[in-house]
This record gives structure tokens, sequence and C-alpha cells, in this order.
């Protein structure tokens, strides 16, 4: 029996009205890479913020055991200095600063008390060779991709010289060549006796870069298996508490008529003068449907959706209508008025106030109705979200928790129920499942399901194209901002979208 390098023995981990962790155990060792999955709020982040001292003891029960020894870490500096390195899903570099200055921040060479620039850069530099990477560590952080800044996240880990090291949703936002690129480096590390815990919705690169595989639900550990013992289905089954025979909802959706067409949209670069975006792109969105819209990274999916709506920077012109109406849109409270709701690609950034409760969150959109004519009308603004909570199921003590305290999965329900309290004629969803769990996105999928049933009209957006596949009733293409494509339900095969996604145009008889 190989000795473990780490244990998390029976952690616990309470917040007001939440009980993160109930007793999770798990265990590490030299060279492995072990995958921890699980739902969101299923508590992989809680456990990991223990071992990087984020969550310091006595705030947490269980023990924490490295090398056999008991450990307690009072701080993150703490389990940085026992060779523990976590790169969070949101980078934590400067981007003013420099590759070299990022990977040695606070930890530069000196003399005298002065850096020594000559010794961090060449130090930098042969770290990055070790790893293979072809990054200039002159490099300002800003001018690099986010695959590259993902890359130095990792040698500025390695830098600490770092014996574990976790790495949460590494791929999240890394092209097909840049996860080769980390898998690769990853790889390098395992055989160098690196151990690493690898979290990731993911659930193919699990399996192709783990050694074994830990699910976690409801607080809980249920089960740790090697990777090759098992299957993604049973780990699935095993994360939702249930076997999952089919993601997507049967459809049985009633076409109804016409409550929403754009004809001509153009949209024109802001940085660049003259290049389209979207280059005369028109649908039609019918009661009761969900259309969907495919197409790679760059084709102009997210900006049609933004410049309809009326929150994209950049020039441009469109013909819309409502209800067979012409109707003008210069803001985003001008497509409001006029029943349109848009669950964003980025929640974060545009869809939530992160620092404001649950019900303003939901509320923000619908002010006008739950209000009375000068003041809010709490109690009509309180119940209002109480119900939309419940109908979305969302996981929280109360509406007036934090939105940013939510996980992902609850983040987004709280987004849509947000524009569902508008009333919305047509509801555009761009990529609504993004960085949320195989549970909670069955979750979207049967809502999304129930609200075209319901006779809502929904544009749908998704960079996975399963997801565009087994949603729409329709689907449009669009390559480099143009329509390259367009089928029903059943002419919608995954060559077929994918042939006009790269350029090869084609229409459906």
């Amino acid at each position: 029996m190989i000795s473990p390098l780490l244990e998390m023995k029976e952690i616990t981990k309470s917040f007001p009205g939440v009980k993160a962790l109930d007793g999770v155990s798990l265990d590490l060792r030299t060279g492995e890479i072990h995958a921890l999955v699980g739902e969101n709020g299923a508590g992989k982040s809680t456990l990991i913020k223990i071992l990087a001292g984020v969550y310091p003891h006595p705030e947490y029960g269980g023990e924490v055991v490295l090398e056999g020894s008991a450990r307690r870490f009072a701080s993150v500096r703490d389990s940085e200095q026992a060779g523990i390195a976590v790169i969070y899903q949101e980078l934590s570099l400067v981007k003013d600063l420099s590759v070299a200055e990022n990977i040695f921040l606070g930890r530069e060479p000196r003399r005298f008390g002065i850096i020594n620039w000559e010794e961090l850069y060449s130090r930098a530099q042969k770290l990055l060779d070790d790893l293979h990477l072809t990054i200039d560590p002159h490099s300002p952080v800003r001018n690099l991709g986010i695959g590259q800044q993902q890359l130095v996240e990792i040698a500025k880990a390695l830098s600490q010289n770092a014996r574990i090291v976790v790495l949460d949703e590494p791929t999240a936002a890394l092209t097909d060549a840049e996860v080769e690129t980390l898998f690769g480096i990853l790889n390098d590390l395992r055989a160098r006796g690196v151990a690493m815990i690898y979290i990731s919705h993911k659930l193919d690169e699990v399996f192709h870069i783990s050694d074994r595989i830990t699910v976690l639900r409801d607080g809980k550990t249920i089960d740790t298996t090697p990777t090759a013992e098992t299957d993604e289905p049973r780990v699935i089954g095993k994360m939702v508490g249930r076997a999952v025979d089919q993601i997507f909802p049967d459809a049985k959706h009633d076409r109804g008529e016409v409550v929403f067409e754009v004809r001509n949209v153009t949209v024109e670069d802001p940085s660049v003068p003259g290049k389209l975006l979207v280059d005369q792109v028109g649908f039609t969105a019918h009661k009761g449907e969900v259309l969907g819209i495919a197409g790679l990274m760059g084709s102009g999916r997210s900006e049609l959706l933004m410049a309809i709506f009326g929150a994209h920077p950049g020039r441009k012109s469109a013909e819309i209508l409502v209800d067979g109406k012409q109707i003008q849109i210069a803001k985003p409270a001008d497509a409001i008025k006029h029943g349109i709701g848009f669950v964003t690609e980025d929640r974060k950034r545009y869809g939530l106030i992160l620092d404001q409760t649950i019900l303003k969150n939901m509320t923000l959109a619908c002010l006008r109705r739950v209000s009375g004519r000068f003041v809010t009308n709490e109690d009509a603004e309180a119940a209002a979200g109480e119900r939309a909570a419940s109908d979305l199921r969302i996981k929280a003590p109360s509406v007036f928790t934090v939105a940013g305290t939510l996980s992902g999965g609850n983040q987004q329900k709280v987004v849509l129920a947000k524009w569902l309290l508008t009333n919305p004629r047509v509801l555009f969803l761009d990529e609504p499942t993004r960085g949320i769990d195989v549970g909670a996105k069955q979750e979207i999928y049967a809502q999304i399901n129930r609200l075209a049933e319901s006779g809502l009209a929904i544009v749908l957006v998704s960079s996975e194209l399963p997801e565009v596949l087994g949603l729409s009733d329709l689907v449009i293409v669009l390559h480099e901002g143009r329509v390259t494509g367009e089928f029903t339900r059943s002419q919608a095969t995954p060559e077929a979208v994918m042939s006009c996604a790269t350029g090869h145009a084609r229409r459906a008889a």
C-alpha cells in the first residue's frame, strides 16, 4: 500500500444556514493526478480553500495530514510554505507586470534589499524552458492570451517548489491546442513526482488525464475509484444521485406565431473600423420554439444578440420587429420594455451584482412591476422573489443570501429568474450552462424546455454543439458573421452543422 502524500480526514465546514462539508475525506499520492468532481455546491471549492489556508484552523473540523504529520494552516502563506499551490479559475496575475515579475511576485530575488532583476529574469526563463513554454519573461501579462496566462499561473506555482498543485477548472478558457499543451505539462509534472488535484466539470478531460476520481455530493464523499475502473455514466450518476440516461429532455413544443424577427443585422468591430463582426444576419423566433444559433468562436453569435439587445459598443444597424411591428432599440432598457430578456454569456460581469442579495438581483430588471408609484413595495418584491426561487429550485438559505456566495449553477438560476420576472416575449440565452456541472445543466435544460412548452420564444447560443442540437427546434449556423446553414431538429446532424460552422455554406431544404 502506497503511503499518501496528503490526507484530508473527516473534514467538516459550516456557514450560516449551510453545512458545506460533512465528513469529507480525500487522499493524494506522490506523482498522482487525482480528479475531484461533483455538482456546483457539492463542496469542492470549500475543501480546496481549507487545504489552501483560506479557511484556517479552527474554522473547520477534521484533520489535514501531510507526509504523516498533522498540519494546521493559519494562512495561505502557511499552506504555500508547506509546498501546496492552488491555481484558481479566476487568475490572480497582475496584468501590467511582466511574466517574470508575476511568477516571483512577493518572492523576488534580492541583493542588499534590492531586487536582482538579472537573476529574476534568468530564473523565470529557466522555469519557462523547463515547462517547454515559448513565452517571453519580459512580456507584460496583458499581452498574453488567456491560455498563456493560465500557463504562467502554473509556472508561478512551480516556482514555489510546490509538491502539491491544485488546478480548479484549468481548461475553462483554453483552446483545444492549449489544452493539449497543458496536459503535456501535467504529464511531465506527474513524472517528476508532483501530486495534483484536478477539478473540472469536463468529464472527458477527467478521464483523459486523471489516475483516480473522487466524487463529492451535498458536502459528502460519495466514492473514490481508479479512473480505469469506471466510466462517465457511473460518475455522473454518483454526482447527481441518480442514473443519467438522457441529458436532454424530450421536446414537445407547439410552434406558434412569429413573435420576434430581425432583418439585416450588421455589427461593426468597435476597435477595428470597417471590420464587420455580423454581416446581414436575420432570423425569426416563434412562440413555443427554441431557435439555436451555432458557430465556432469568433463567428459573431454573442455579438449578434448583444447588438439586438442594445448592449454592443460597435456601430450596428438592424430592422427589429415584435409582433410584426417595427421597433427601435438603442439601449437595454428599450429591449426590456419591448419584452426581450437576455441571459448573458458572463453572468458575473454582466448578469449579477455579486455583493447584492438574490432578491435584489432577481427584481433588478422588473422593479417597475413590483414598485409602488414612488417606492418599492418590499412585500410584493419578496413574494415575487420567493416564488421565482422556488420555481427554479435555487439552493440557498433564503432570497436574502448574497448572490456572490452561491455556486455557479445557482447563480445562473438567479440570472434566469431575473429575466423571467420581466414576463418576456422572447428570451435570449447566451451560453446558459457555461461553467456549471452536469446536474445543474440538466435542471437548466428542463427549465428551458418548460419555458418553450409554456409558449415563450427562446433564442439559444452555445459553444457546446450537443447542447444546441439537444435543445433546439431549429438551428441556424454562423461563420465569420454570416449565416451559412439552417436546419430543422431532424436535419441538424453534428457533421452538417460543423461543416457550415467551418465555412461550407448550405441551407436545409
